[in-house]
Order: C-alpha cells, then structure tokens, then sequence
C-alpha cells in the first residue's frame, strides 16, 4: 500500500505545481479573456478522478478478470504431477523473491504464453498456457516463471495500473481545456456546451491517448528488460535466453486481451512505437551482453 499512498501522494503534488504554474503564468486570466471560463483547479481534481480510479479499479478487478477472460484453471490441489511440479517452482521461486505465494493457474491456449497480475505483490496471480507446457522443457517453462514472477515481486502489475492513471489524467485534462478554448473561443458558445466542445474533446481524448500510450508502451518495454534479468536470477541466465529462443522459435503468441497484454510473453506487435514487448532478440542480447 505504501507504493499507492507514495503514488498519490506525487499526484496529488503534480496537480499543485500544474495549478500554480497556471495562476504565475497567467492561464486562467488568458482564458476568461478569450471568453474561456473554465476552472481549471476544479478540472485538475476532476482529471485526477477519473484518470486514476479506472486503472484502480482495473488494478482490484485484475486477478478476476484475468481468470474470467482467460479460463485460468487455479490450481487448489494438484491433480497431475505437473501441476504439483508447476506449483513447486512457483512456490520456491516466491521464496528466492522474498513474496508471498500467488495463485498459480493453467489456461488453455496451443500458444507458449504466461501472465502475472493482481495489485498485490503477496496477493498475485500467476499463470502459464497449456503450450508453454507442452512446447517447452522444464528448465524453459522455469525461466518463464522467473520472468513473471520478477514482474510480481517487483510491483509492475501496480506500477503500470498508476502510471496508466497518471497518464489518464493529464489526457482527460488537456482535452477538456482544448474543447472549451475550441467551444468559446472559436466557435463563441456563451453558455454550457455546444456540439463543438464534446466533438473537439472526444477528438483530442484520442489524439492525446494515442501519443500518452507511447509513453506508456515505452515504459513496458524497458520493464520487460527487468523482469527478464529477474528471470535469469531466479532461474539461471541460460535457461532464460534457451526460453526467449524457444519463444522465438514458436508462432506468433495471440494477444491477450486488455489489461493482461501488458504481463503476457509475446514477440510482435504493430510498430515499434507501440510494442508492450521488446523484439526477442534484444531480450537476449540484454542478457548476454550483461552478464
């Protein structure tokens, strides 16, 4: 919880140096003069509202939707010696870590993929596809693990949920104020909204979102380092580079869906600007190159 309380803290700080530097610069003032009368201390504590309580809400909801929208089989008692193998190394791994044990899952998918989620480091889930089990050996399938169980002990499932939120703010601020300025000042609504300031602040929403998601996208990108380097701790450094390679010797993992991309193993995607996932061979040079 200390993560969350720091991180609202430092939000909660943005928006007061936001504010003042609007009142030194003069902004407000500028904008009532262009006929603009927008609060924009008011719209700052809105943003941060409704920017951040989705990716929380999200965040709490995590582990359910996850199971829900994937089919993950929780693995309660172990019903093969696969399964009792698979919640071994889960279990020794939390250990290593310093984490309590998350619950451990199988989904059905042909594709080698994992996830890790939940907003809790010693509340998490971890799960691995039916063809990550078939497709790779035991000391690949470890590394794996490791990998998502790096991203568990070191808080990412939180981190990008608040990093998303924090982004989410700024996009719904901005493009309210270019939606009043565009509404009043252009097209000279003098009262409430007119059909300029809803079509001029959905069109930035999404302008706005796109060029925040690079950022965001960036951010996973440079986690995925981490999280391997993790893996290769926690699992040895060969066997992590024998799984990259084994994931690229594999077809294309499907996407998973929403939130769950951001913790999935996967080796493509559209442009680069855009990839939750570095290209697999960096991966492995990162790790041969340091080791």
């Amino acid at each position: 919880m200390m993560r969350i309380f720091l991180f609202l803290l430092t939000n909660a700080a943005i928006l007061l140096v936001i504010s003042i530097v609007f009142n030194l610069l003069g902004l407000s003032s500028a904008l009532d003069a262009q006929g603009v009368d927008l609060n924009l201390n008011a719209l700052l504590v809105m943003s941060a509202i409704i920017g951040v309580s989705g990716s929380v809400i999200s965040l709490m909801m995590s582990k359910w939707s996850a199971k829900q929208s994937m089919g993950v089989h929780v693995i309660e008692h172990p019903q093969n010696q696969a399964e009792q193998w698979l919640l071994d190394v889960v279990s020794r791994q939390a250990q290593v870590a310093g984490i309590g044990m998350p619950e451990v899952g199988i989904f059905d998918n042909p594709t080698p993929n994992a996830f890790a989620t939940g907003m809790n480091r010693n509340s998490a889930l971890v799960a691995v596809s039916t063809g990550l089990l078939q497709r790779m050996d035991a000391d690949e399938v470890e590394a794996v693990i490791g990998h998502e169980m790096t991203h568990v002990s070191n808080g990412d499932m939180v981190t990008m949920a608040l990093m998303q939120g924090v982004v989410n703010t700024f996009v719904y601020f901005f493009a309210t104020i270019i939606g009043y300025v565009v509404d009043r000042a252009v097209f000279k609504t003098e009262r409430g909204h007119g059909p300029a300031y809803y079509i001029t602040q959905m069109a930035a929403q999404l302008a706005l979102g796109v060029l925040a998601s690079m950022l965001v996208m960036w951010f996973s990108r440079y986690r995925e380092f981490k999280a391997d380097a993790g893996g290769a701790k926690l699992a040895g450094r060969q066997k992590m580079i024998a799984a990259l390679r084994a994931l690229q010797r594999a077809n294309e993992p499907e996407a998973l869906p929403g939130q769950l991309a951001a913790f999935g193993i996967n080796g493509g995607g559209f442009s680069r600007l855009f990839m939750s996932h570095p290209p697999l061979e960096e991966r492995i040079a990162a790790l041969q190159n340091n080791p």
